[in-house]
């Protein structure tokens, strides 16, 4: 494994070099705009938490697919992991994520501001134009929208972890 370690870390120095857009993400080529991005998903796979690492590993695959990237099902993978860490801090096996964020608020975990930040995004997930859920019609979603996701939710995930001191 150190081999191959070696081996994307060389790759990575020489797509930064080239000022190249695209990066490799556990073991994924990505189009990713800075190493902090890199670093936000790379850090979920060093945690004990494995339906998160799941989650996140399904919404990277899902974004990255050459042939067929499937965005809306990349962020609802994004966001879902979001929901299963809020579960584990929260202690509330089957709650949805508004309900695990409550809990997690309730205990002072997070502040009130970051906690109806995230219950927005969930909103945005769960709206009329139907990430989470199946429509008719596919909602307009782009790359860029699922990597935001992607990003956003893994940098929440490593906070959650941090603040609840999880795997410590």
């Amino acid at each position: 494994m150190e081999i191959m370690d070696d081996f994307i870390n060389s790759c990575n120095k020489a797509l930064e070099r080239e000022n190249s857009s695209f990066r490799f993400v556990k073991g994924y080529i990505t189009k990713i705009t800075s190493d902090e991005e890199i670093e936000s998903i790379e850090t979920i796979f060093e945690y004990d938490q494995d339906t998160v690492k799941i989650r996140i590993d399904h919404a990277l695959k899902l974004l990255t697919d050459k042939n067929n990237p499937d965005y809306r099902n990349s962020i609802k993978e994004s966001i879902s992991a979001v929901e299963a860490i809020c579960r584990k801090i929260s202690g509330k096996r089957n709650a949805t994520l508004g309900n695990a964020l409550e809990e997690i608020g309730k205990k002072n975990i997070i502040h009130p501001a970051l906690k109806n930040a995230f219950e927005k995004l969930y909103g945005y997930t769960s709206d009329a134009e139907g990430i989470r859920h199946a429509l008719l019609e596919e909602p307009n979603l782009s790359y860029e929208d699922a990597l935001y996701m992607l990003v956003i939710c893994s940098a929440f995930i490593n906070y959650l972890i941090e603040k609840a001191s999880l795997d410590k």
